[in-house]
């Protein structure tokens, strides 16, 4: 099955490819964007995530096809993104990337409207502040939209805290950007920022911690297009590597499976810090 891995050239010339492409009603081209959701796509039917009665969360997810993807193999959806307001004053409206509508996101008529209408609902979440009643998901996903958090911290912390929105033995996957070309230097804040090899191992490990599964391939691929960086104003295709700043950065998917033990991922408050160690080492005084 799929792993956690960066977006490759050879990934793009298989023909699951091509069926998710067409599935989504778009032409196969080298574009790491389209990678993204055939790669999410795929990464959760391998995982038997797309079946009637399985339930989905999905963050930022803009105008982007993966909630009627879904919601066609009879998922039960929950499409979020940004305040309206949040969305306008960053740029997102004015580039057509924030969903106008609910019906927005099945204007490719991927799904059939009764069935996208009664499996799909909005819900506008802030990716800093997750509602913690949102819980119990079979899969969450996002696509390219944790890098504009503010910083790689927030990045890391949001896939943290996105996992408690998935039940025991559910499936994460997320994508996001790749420092190709350095593992010291970065943009580490700001609207879009770049995570490095080590942001990247150091989340897999604080995953692993938890007890959730994460496999991890970062080979940047040995095709020609992979080679190729593609300078501003960006191409429709080529695009899997482009240049952003000084950094050469590309895709990467992560596909994390949950522990089937409950844990909590929430950053944990002073107080119930203090009386965590406090029970540790005065039991005497835990009842009070």
């Amino acid at each position: 099955m799929l792993t956690s891995r960066l977006c490759t050239q050879a990934q793009m010339q298989s023909k699951e490819y091509e069926e998710w492409c067409a599935r989504i009603r778009e032409e196969p081209r080298l574009h790491r964007k389209q990678w993204e959701f055939v790669y999410i796509a795929q990464a959760l039917f391998e995982r038997g995530m797309l079946a009637p009665g399985k339930r989905g969360l999905g963050f930022g997810v803009g105008q982007e096809p993966l909630a009627a993807l879904f919601a066609s193999y009879g998922c039960e959806i929950v499409a979020s993104d940004q305040d309206p307001r949040d969305a306008k004053s960053s740029g997102w409206t004015d580039t057509g990337q924030y969903p106008e509508s609910l019906a927005g996101l099945n204007s490719r008529g991927i799904c059939e409207h009764d069935t996208f209408t009664r499996q799909v609902t909005f819900r506008v979440v802030d990716m800093n502040r997750i509602p913690q009643d949102l819980m119990g998901f079979d899969f969450v996903w996002s696509s390219c939209a944790l890098e504009h958090l503010g910083s790689i911290r927030k990045g890391q912390e949001f896939i943290l805290r996105a996992m408690d929105c998935v039940g025991p033995g559910g499936v994460a996957v997320h994508t996001t950007e790749y420092n190709v070309s350095s593992n010291t230097g970065t943009v580490d804040s700001g609207p879009t920022v770049l995570f490095r090899r080590q942001d990247i191992e150091a989340l897999v490990n604080r995953l692993r911690h938890f007890g959730h599964r994460v496999g991890l391939d970062l080979d940047p691929g040995d095709g020609e297009m992979d080679q190729y960086v593609d300078l501003p104003p960006y191409k429709a295709a080529p695009h899997l590597k482009l240049a952003i700043g000084r950094y050469v950065s590309t895709s990467i998917g992560l596909i994390l499976e949950r522990s089937h033990t409950q844990v909590c991922h929430q950053p944990e408050g002073v107080l119930a810090r203090l009386k965590r160690v406090r029970n540790r080492f005065l039991p005497s005084l835990a009842q009070e």
